[in-house]
């Protein structure tokens, strides 16, 4: 297990370098930054890489086991009220659990913490059952997409204008790390236990209906809560001199994000007790690897949210505001492309869906591949969003188009990359894209003077959209070449089956 936690660490380190690479850079030839501030922005790179390291070790070898054996024993019940009763109850309770709504949840003055939340908590709840009956039924992905995307537009415009960009950006923040190792093997268990051709294909598009549910009821909530207002609360930079305040900064944090983050995995952890006792589906030896792979998955989210909010925001809020004063404000385009190749590879919950796609597809999508589609991806829609904070367009201009867009793209791309390619899109926007992203788009809007909530916000969202393009385009392109629709290695999912068996 060490020498995994070595080789994840490895991954993370390559991931986070060309970020803080990019950051000193900047820092000193155009944002000129204090020591004590760069000082913090590296002391945060150290545990973000440590953090992402034991998280996703620990996603590895606790979520995805315990997703997969969930799935496979739902599938088994003959019952469609007890699945979809118990599907509602693991969608709410995990988005409870994740990290980046309650960060999103904190920015959204108008509206009660706990009201968006169970708002969103809901929304996933629905949707993780429609996914599962979608699974259960065959129902095709491409024309469920098709028609939920149509409603969702529709329903936007009833919705406050500047309540728009909120409530996409939930929908992006809702599959984090918490949330994409779950369902992602929620939706392989269930698949694998089907035993048809198309099982495997099928148990991608998860994440992607879980990330609709959010939009839709956000925007129902908009439309009869009549909000007045989204804010976004401007990240602060605490003053630092020494080493000393250095490390007080963090050893303050801890706590807070310690307890944060404590409370979002105790129902997860519940959840995986309540299931050995009823299933008695693992054994003892693999019980306490996973009871290992928890405490991993939750010393990596305290290190990873810490280093994170502690260090990485306060710096990218103060590069906004930098690039955004002057003569220098189109800088915000190329460095945002830069930026956004680099930030995806940083996301936790990427690297997860990355591996799992690499498995499932018995090697037809590499994690090279994913990682190129989705970085070179996120760029241009990063490289949008900065456009849009310089000029002050409205969101629907590049939402509307590239939603049609990928929705056409549906009709001509195997299977099994429409599926991949909507899962991206949740899991490409996850807690990098909030805490650093956000605030670099929210300084640049401040110092250029635009309207933080309308413009500000919406990077989430565009972030969100990009690989649901880029993936397919990857799809189209490897299906021309290879002239067969790629299908995943059956004989994959049975090793799966057989590794949980046997540990």
């Amino acid at each position: 297990m060490n020498e995994k936690l070595k080789e994840k660490i490895k991954e993370s380190l390559a991931s986070v370098l060309p970020i803080t690479a990019i950051v000193l850079l900047l820092s000193i030839t155009i944002v000129p930054m204090e020591v004590g501030t760069l000082m913090l922005f590296l002391t945060g790179a150290v545990l973000l890489i440590v953090g992402m390291g034991f998280f996703q070790l620990g996603a590895e070898i606790a979520m995805t086991p315990l997703g997969q054996g969930v799935g496979g024993r739902l599938v088994k019940s003959k019952s469609i009220l007890w699945i979809a009763a118990v599907c509602f109850a693991m969608g709410a309770i995990i988005t409870i659990s994740e990290p980046d709504l309650q960060v999103l949840a904190n920015q959204v003055a108008s509206i009660p913490n706990q009201v968006l939340i169970w708002t969103v908590a809901t929304g996933v709840g629905v949707f993780t059952t429609i996914a599962v009956l979608r699974i259960l039924f065959k129902i095709s992905l491409a024309k469920m997409l098709t028609v939920l995307y149509v409603l969702l537009f529709l329903l936007s415009f009833f919705a406050p204008s500047e309540f728009i960009a909120v409530a996409f950006d939930a929908g992006g923040v809702t599959t984090g790390p918490m949330t994409v190792p779950f369902i992602m093997a929620l939706g392989v268990g269930l698949s694998a236990a089907r035993s048809d051709k198309d099982g495997a294909n099928d148990s991608f598009g998860f994440i992607a209906l879980c990330s609709i549910g959010p939009i839709l009821m956000v925007l129902l909530l908009g439309i009869f809560y009549h909000p007045t207002d989204a804010v976004y609360e401007a990240v602060k930079i605490t003053p630092v001199h020494t080493t000393h305040d250095v490390a007080m900064q963090f050893l303050l944090a801890i706590p807070q994000y310690a307890k944060e983050v404590l409370i979002s995995i105790l129902p997860v952890a519940g959840v995986f007790i309540l299931f050995q006792l009823f299933s008695r589906h693992y054994h003892k030896r693999q019980v306490f690897r996973m009871s290992v792979g928890i405490l991993y998955t939750y010393l990596g989210l305290v290190l990873f949210l810490t280093g994170v909010n502690v260090g990485f925001a306060p710096v990218g809020s103060l590069l906004g505001s930098g690039l955004g004063e002057g003569n220098l404000k189109w800088l915000l385009i190329p460095i945002g492309i830069l930026i956004g190749y680099y930030i995806v590879k940083a996301e936790p919950a990427v690297q997860v869906l990355n591996e799992q796609v690499e498995d499932l597809t018995g090697g037809t999508v590499s994690r090279g591949m994913m990682n190129a589609a989705l970085s070179i991806g996120v760029a241009c829609a990063v490289a949008l969003a900065m456009v849009r904070v310089l000029t002050g367009i409205s969101i629907y201009w590049i939402l509307i188009p590239g939603y049609i867009l990928a929705l056409v793209l549906c009709r001509f791309v195997p299977p099994v990359f429409i599926g991949i390619a909507f899962d991206s899109g949740g899991v490409a926007s996850g807690p990098m894209t909030s805490t650093f992203l956000l605030p670099l788009a929210m300084g640049a809007c401040t110092a250029i003077g635009g309207n933080v909530v309308s413009d500000a916000f919406g990077i989430v969202a565009l972030v969100a959209l990009a690989p649901l393009i880029a993936i397919q385009i990857m799809g189209l392109v490897y299906a021309h070449k290879s002239k067969t629709v790629p299908q995943p290695s059956a004989q994959l999912s049975d090793d799966i089956v057989i590794e949980l068996e046997e540990e």
